[in-house]
């Protein structure tokens, strides 16, 4: 019985062991199961390629805004048109009012063709775009490359209108005397020699002048590429077309002062999308550049108002609204990168330094720059881009620059000078030249006979007023 019993006891026990070596074993080969599979998927992991960067998206807000922006900034060149048009004697009217509108129409085609793809096309040599995107090729409404939220076709709207109303800006300065046909072959001309690679030098990728492979000066919505360049063109063309008849003895006062008050109005409500537009996108740096431009147009206009009061006796509506565009075209090439207070004493400047040159300079050396472009945008420009290089901060805008007072180094001032006098060099020297040419062929001026007459009547058969005996 004993041998029986305790040869069940020893095959219990075997059995016991077997059952916990096979269940050991099973446990094992589990375990290294797991951690080959665990091994494999580290490996998947650490083979697996990066993830690639979302593309850039179209947003809608963005793209509302600059939309809303681009119809703001056409609205400009109408409102440029009633501005110049109150200026002027009342047998010219209808031809400033020609003139601002066949730039609305001639520039956009041209833009279209050429214009842009020379401007921000692909560099070449630092100086010019190619013919890549001549009429619009490779341009289409996905994000491009200068604004990643919006459609590359809307930027190229939205410049177009810049480019549209920087000649207009040039017609105060021989307002009532030049040939609408010369204008017209003046525009192209200068549009495609001037324009185009100023733009394409400060705002172009690849640029000499700007922050996208230049040395570094900043503009940004249109300081030196609209202001400077216009008022330079400006200059050349008082110099080309001489004096009206009975300057400066005899000219009337402005024929319609309501109708360039109204003009005023519009160009100030159109500067929110000028200036504010260039931000590119719905966001702070917007908000901050349409603060800056509205107050530096308002201290501007009061300042001018005041210089006014103390020099005549009293304030004029005249004085008034064209401070406040010397403002606002002041502020232009500063408004994103300067808080308020670089505002306010853009305001400033923008007021005095200009009042001076419409009204001491102009009176000192009587030249005829019939509506003051140089004195108001040409000198606002200059002033205001070498403004930025003292109130520019990047706690307004951080992918901007730091101006002498935020850094306490001169390094962006001297780039914003190099940009100012090449560009006031190449905009006067260019534009002389295309004058000469254009006057050559087709004879800029009008003749005595015609400008007494008025351009309105015999430039276009038509007359902005009937008159009943």
């Amino acid at each position: 019985m004993s041998n029986i019993f305790s040869g069940g006891a020893a095959a219990g026990r075997l059995s016991l062991a077997m059952k916990t070596a096979g269940l050991l074993i099973a446990v094992l080969t589990g375990v290294n199961a797991w951690a080959d599979g665990a091994a494999l998927a580290g490996a998947a992991v650490l083979t697996a390629p990066t993830p690639a960067l979302p593309a850039p998206m179209i947003s809608a807000g963005d793209t509302a805004w600059m939309m809303l922006a681009t119809a703001l900034v056409m609205l400009m060149t109408p409102g440029l048109a009633f501005f110049y048009g109150g200026l002027v004697r009342k047998k010219n009217i209808l031809s400033i009012l020609m003139q601002c509108f066949v730039c609305l129409c001639l520039v956009s085609v041209l833009w279209v063709i050429c214009g842009y793809s020379l401007a921000f096309g692909p560099d070449t040599g630092h100086v010019i775009g190619t013919l890549d995107w001549a009429w619009l090729k490779n341009v289409g409404v996905g994000p491009g490359p200068y604004a990643k939220t919006i459609p590359h076709r809307l930027f190229v709207l939205y410049q177009m209108m810049f480019a549209v109303i920087t000649p207009g800006l040039i017609i105060g300065a021989f307002a009532e005397r030049i040939r609408f046909s010369a204008f017209c072959a003046f525009t192209v001309l200068w549009s495609l020699i001037v324009y185009c690679p100023v733009a394409h030098w400060l705002w172009g990728a690849g640029g000499f002048m700007g922050t996208q492979g230049g040395f570094g000066a900043v503009d940004f919505a249109g300081g030196a590429v609209v202001h400077i360049n216009a008022g330079m063109a400006a200059l050349a063309a008082v110099i080309m077309t001489g004096r009206r008849q009975g300057f400066p003895e005899s000219l009337s006062p402005p024929h319609n002062l309501p109708l360039a008050t109204l003009g005023a109005g519009i160009l100030w409500f159109g500067w929110y999308g000028f200036n504010a537009g260039s931000a590119l996108a719905a966001n702070g740096l917007a908000v901050n550049a349409f603060m800056a431009t509205h107050l530096a147009g308002a201290v501007a206009g009061i300042t001018w108002c005041v210089l006014d009061w103390l020099k005549f006796g009293k304030p004029t509506t005249l004085g008034m609204i064209t401070g406040a565009v010397a403002g606002l075209a002041s502020v232009t090439p500063a408004s994103g990168f300067v808080d308020i207070d670089g505002a306010f004493w853009i305001g400033i400047g923008a007021g005095v330094i200009c009042w001076f040159s419409v009204t001491a300079f102009k009176a000192r050396y009587q030249y005829d720059d019939s509506l003051d472009a140089f004195g108001v945008h040409g000198i606002g420009g200059i002033w205001g881009m070498i403004a930025v290089g003292f109130w520019a901060t990047r706690a307004v805008n951080p992918d901007g620059v730091e101006g002498l007072f935020s850094s306490g180094q001169a390094t962006q001032l001297w780039a914003q000078f190099k940009a100012v006098g090449i560009t006031m060099a190449y905009s006067f020297g260019a534009s002389l030249l295309i004058f000469k040419i254009v006057d050559f062929i087709l004879p800029l001026r009008v003749n005595e006979h015609d400008e007494r007459v008025g351009l309105d009547l015999t430039q276009h058969r038509e007359a902005g007023y009937t008159v009943i005996d």
